[in-house]
């Protein structure tokens, strides 16, 4: 992974307002450009009151954050790009009081900001299709009560699905419960046919080898955690999926303390951004700001 920038160099490479428009301008559309209006080719002027850019020939104008989480917003784009800068350099994410501190902006607007930014790295993110050898897991996020239920079927929590390629990419859902008729859709659509799938011993998962996989379970009511398939020659346990979620709920814990099940596919959004960008080529300070191209 690429090494990311210090906060020194950080403010020297965006120190004003219109170096971090001038970096929005050379990466959507470059400078000199073909006017998308006159089709001459020139280097577009900055205007002085508009973050926008104009055509020396005809005066048309360009505006670099259009159609971005920047358009019409009202906070300054050095922010904007500080913010981004803090969620890349934070291993378990930012909180919106952080953001409301660092960035001198009101707790709304920070909540807000923080939430678009955790958008964007969901759609950087995307979903590619999964494939070789895949773990697949169900967890419940939400706050422990005391004395209640706890595990699935719990009160007050939420089921997430999750999927990972040993040593690669992960990917998770929001579901309504572990049933088979929930389950399974998504791994048939994810997940290519062929691959080797570990499970724990969830009863959903086991027609699996009926839909062209090669599956395996191990039973962890019995304190089985790793088994070795000697007919496949290969090593069936869940603790790539397992080690995701534990990531997910202590930096859940220690830094939102609690995630409502409305912005939840945001947070798992950012933590498979995070995860993933391992095998990424680039920084994730750099795959976002690059994503406006």
């Amino acid at each position: 992974m690429a090494r990311t920038l210090t906060a020194h160099e950080f403010f020297e490479t965006f120190r004003t307002e219109d170096a971090c428009l001038e970096y929005m301008m050379a990466t959507r559309y470059g400078n000199p450009l073909g006017c998308p209006k006159c089709g001459s080719v020139g280097q577009f002027a900055k205007l002085q009151k508009l973050p926008a850019y104009a055509c020396p020939t005809c005066g048309h104008h360009v505006h670099p954050m259009a159609d971005t989480i920047f358009h019409r917003s009202h906070i300054p784009l050095q922010k904007w790009f500080y913010a981004i800068y803090l969620f890349t350099t934070s291993r378990h994410g930012v909180p919106a009081k952080e953001l409301q501190r660092q960035l001198g902006v009101s707790y709304p607007t920070a909540f807000r900001m923080g939430h678009q930014i955790r958008k964007l790295m969901t759609d950087v993110d995307g979903d590619a299709g999964l494939g070789g050898h895949v773990e697949i897991d169900e967890t419940m996020i939400g706050g422990y009560r005391k004395g209640g239920k706890r595990g699935r079927g719990a009160p007050g929590k939420t089921v997430v699905f999750g999927m990972v390629e040993r040593d690669g990419a992960v990917m998770t859902k929001v579901v309504p419960d572990v049933r088979r008729e929930t389950l399974e859709p998504h791994i048939i659509q994810n997940v290519q046919p062929g691959t080797t799938i570990s499970t724990d011993e969830l009863g959903s998962y086991k027609r699996l080898g009926d839909r062209g996989y090669t599956h395996g379970a191990v039973n962890h009511s019995a304190e089985e955690w790793s088994r070795y398939d000697y007919r496949q020659n290969v090593t069936h346990h869940t603790n790539s999926i397992e080690g995701f979620w534990s990531r997910l709920k202590s930096s859940i814990r220690g830094t939102h303390v609690h995630v409502s099940a409305k912005h939840l596919p945001k947070y798992l959004g950012e933590f498979e951004f995070r995860w993933n960008a391992r095998h990424a080529p680039g920084s994730m300070l750099s795959r976002l700001l690059l994503s406006f191209s």
